[in-house]
């Protein structure tokens, strides 16, 4: 399968982002907890070179929690602070202002010597589309958060909000979109809404999405949707070539139809519907904690390979 998406704003968003970052002392990126690598833009780490990061692992509900440890540890061992947060319902939020003193303790100390006591650290919070950015900025600040003035930014038509007496947010940077010259990144992109459906062949989608969950999460079709799709989706291994692999995902594409009355107008199969049920199952995470990719050095990788 393959996805071609690359958005004409990318080099006004790059170029705002570059003006923008003068003004803070911190990056806080937003990603997907289900796909933690693919849903970053690498830009962001030569833009934000010599600042203090923070990583939001974000819908952390919805990821293999024990695969999120594994992403935790491989970004603290990158250089980043990381949080796993959902911005939805506020869990993991009331860590954030240590992890950002944390972060910025070299900055905190070198005011403390200049005299500069209690200025609240400038930061900026950045995340590609569908990560959850504005959730978690409306989630974080609340009703409450204060529009400061005089500060560099105000006179660009950027605004500060005040997110604690310790941290104030530089509103609103440019958003970044991902390039994939990879196409499993821009598969995983996909499988969580990042990429317009419109453009997409969705039961090619869902049968890539079986191939996978029959690899790393064998029980989660079958939990879902009954005995007969497990059995469609454990079957034969006589071909074990990706197209083969795909071969048997459109069958159990097939059982899912079964399963949930897809038919059509002449009482065949309705695999696309199947295709949009099984895509939204997995979105909204009745599919179960599912995580996408594991770290590149993580060992039994099990992501999404041809």
């Amino acid at each position: 399968m393959n996805i071609q998406w690359y958005p004409g704003h990318m080099t006004k968003a790059r170029r705002a982002m570059q003006e923008d970052i003068k003004l803070i002392d911190l990056i806080i990126e937003l990603v997907d907890a289900r796909v933690p690598l693919s849903s970053r833009n690498p830009d962001i780490d030569q833009l934000g070179k010599g600042k203090a990061r923070l990583i939001l692992l974000n819908k952390s509900d919805m990821a293999d929690d024990r695969r999120s440890e594994a992403w935790m540890a491989w970004f603290q061992a990158q250089g980043f602070h990381v949080v796993k947060v959902n911005s939805r319902t506020g869990a993991g939020l009331k860590q954030i202002n240590a992890a950002v003193q944390e972060a910025c303790r070299e900055k905190i100390e070198r005011d403390r010597r200049r005299g500069i006591l209690n200025r609240p650290v400038r930061a900026m919070v950045v995340g590609i589309p569908n990560v959850g950015k504005s959730t978690f900025i409306n989630s974080f600040a609340g009703k409450a958060c204060a529009k400061t003035g005089n500060k560099p930014g105000v006179t660009k038509g950027n605004q500060w909000i005040r997110l604690s007496k310790t941290l104030e947010l530089l509103d609103t940077p440019g958003i970044l979109w991902p390039r994939f010259e990879d196409q499993q990144v821009g598969l995983r992109l996909a499988f969580i809404g990042s990429i317009n459906d419109e453009i997409l062949q969705k039961e090619e989608l869902a049968a890539e999405l079986i191939c996978f969950l029959t690899e790393s999460y064998p029980e989660a079709l079958g939990g879902r949707y009954g005995e007969e799709v497990k059995a469609a989706a454990g079957g034969s291994e006589e071909d074990s070539s990706h197209s083969g692999d795909l071969k048997r995902a459109y069958q159990v594409l097939e059982e899912i139809a079964r399963a949930r009355g897809c038919l059509t107008k002449g009482s065949g199969l309705d695999t696309a519907k199947a295709a949009a049920i099984l895509l939204d199952d997995f979105r909204s995470g009745r599919l179960g904690r599912i995580t996408l990719e594991l770290p590149p050095d993580g060992g039994e990788e099990k992501c999404l390979e041809n």
